[in-house]
C-alpha cells in the first residue's frame, strides 16, 4: 500500500517556540520516522512523508495515499492531536490510531476521567485548577500529584509534582498555570506499583499487548514520580519489567482496567494505557495515550512489546493491520 506517514518534528518548532524545556518533549526526532519508514517497507509497503499541519494539507490534497499512519501531535490548543485526523477525516482518507473526537477528548486529562469514571473504571479522586482561587475548594486528602491538564509525554511534570501539604501544592500549581498557560489536574496520588499496558486491536477487537512495571531504580514507589527528570535518564532510573512483578490475578486485573478504558474512550487501533496500585495495591486508572509514541528503542510501547517478544516490524505492522481492516482494506 502507499501509507504517507503523518508527524511532527521537534526540529520544526525549535527555533519558533519559547518556554519551559520540555515544551517539545511529545514531538519526534527524525530517527522515529527513519524507523517507521523501514517498518513499513520490510512490511512491504511504501512509505513517503507527508509531515504534519499545512504540509500534509498540502501533500493530501494533490496526492491523497491510500493509508496515512499518523503519528502527528499537532500544536496549538487542548485538541491539537485532533487536527490531522479530522483533515483525513473530512476527506475520506483511511489513517492508523483513533479519530479526532477520542484524540481530542484523551488529551484533557479532566475530561478523559469523568468519562472514564463514569463507566464504572476506578480512577484517583482528583480536581480541576483553572484558577488561584480554585485552590481553596481542593479538599482532597495529601499526598496529590499535579500536572498541566492537556499535555502528555511527562510534560510539567517533575519530580516536585507530587505534594504533601498545601504550601507545596500552591507553589506547583502556580508554576505550571504560569508556565504551561492551562489549567492543573489535581489527583490523589498512588502508593503502589507505577504500570503501563499495551491495547491492540486485532480483527477489530481490542486485546491486551503486554503489561510493563516502570520500577524505580532509586526511591520505593511510594516515592516514585515518572517525571520529566526519569524519562531523560531512563536507563539510570527506572527498569522496565514484562510481565510485572505481581501476582497473576493483579496483572489480568490491570489489563481488564485498560481494555475498560479503551472502550469507553472508543480507541481504535493502538492505546497505553497508564496505571497505578492504590494502597490496597489495586489497579488505578492515570491517564491513556492513544497516540502513544513509536522510537523503536525508547518509547513505552515499543519496550512493552520488546518485552512481551514482539519485533518492532510486527507492532507497526499490527496497527496497520488494524487500520486496514477497520477500512477493509
Amino acid at each position: 500500500m502507499d501509507v504517507g506517514i503523518a508527524y511532527d518534528l521537534k526540529s520544526s518548532f525549535e527555533k519558533t517556540q519559547e518556554g519551559p524545556i520540555d515544551r517539545l518533549e511529545e514531538y519526534d526526532e527524525e530517527t522515529t520516522v527513519v524507523a517507521l519508514e523501514k517498518a513499513l517497507a520490510i512490511l512491504g509497503h511504501q512509505p513517503r512523508r507527508l509531515r504534519g499541519g499545512r504540509a500534509l494539507l498540502e501533500e493530501v490534497l494533490q496526492r491523497p495515499p491510500e493509508l496515512v499512519f499518523n503519528i502527528a501531535e499537532g500544536y496549538g490548543s487542548r485538541s491539537r492531536e485532533a487536527h490531522v485526523p479530522a483533515v483525513l477525516e473530512m476527506l475520506g482518507i483511511p489513517f492508523t490510531h483513533s479519530d479526532p473526537l477520542t484524540l481530542a477528548l484523551a488529551l484533557d486529562k479532566g475530561m478523559t476521567k469523568q468519562v472514564v469514571a463514569a463507566a464504572g473504571v476506578p480512577t484517583p479522586d482528583f480536581a480541576v485548577i483553572r484558577t488561584r482561587d480554585d485552590l481553596d475548594r481542593v479538599a482532597l486528602p495529601f499526598p496529590l500529584v499535579a500536572k498541566p491538564l492537556f499535555e502528555g509525554s511527562s510534560i510539567g511534570v517533575r519530580l516536585t509534582s507530587k505534594v504533601r501539604d498545601r504550601a507545596a501544592l500552591r507553589a506547583e500549581v502556580e508554576r505550571l498555570l504560569t508556565d504551561y498557560a492551562q489549567p492543573v489536574l489535581v489527583e490523589a496520588f498512588c502508593p503502589g506499583m507505577e504500570l503501563t499496558v499495551g491495547v491492540l486491536c486485532r480483527e477489530g477487537v481490542p486485546t491486551v499487548l503486554g503489561v510493563m512495571e516502570i520500577a524505580p531504580r532509586k526511591v520505593s514507589n511510594q516515592d516514585f514520580v515518572y517525571s520529566l527528570e526519569v524519562k531523560r535518564n531512563y536507563l539510570q532510573e527506572v527498569e522496565y519489567l514484562v510481565p510485572p512483578r505481581l501476582p497473576v490475578p493483579v496483572i489480568e486485573e490491570a489489563g481488564r482496567v485498560a481494555l475498560a478504558v479503551f472502550t469507553a474512550l472508543d480507541c481504535r487501533d493502538v492505546a497505553r494505557v497508564d496505571l497505578r496500585l492504590d494502597a490496597a495495591g489495586q489497579p488505578r486508572f492515570i491517564e491513556i495515550n492513544p497516540l502513544p509514541g513509536v522510537n523503536p528503542v525508547t518509547s513505552d510501547l515499543c519496550i512493552l512489546a520488546r518485552g512481551c517478544g514482539w519485533t518492532y516490524e510486527q507492532l507497526v505492522g499490527g496497527i496497520v493491520q488494524s487500520a486496514r481492516h477497520r477500512y477493509a482494506l
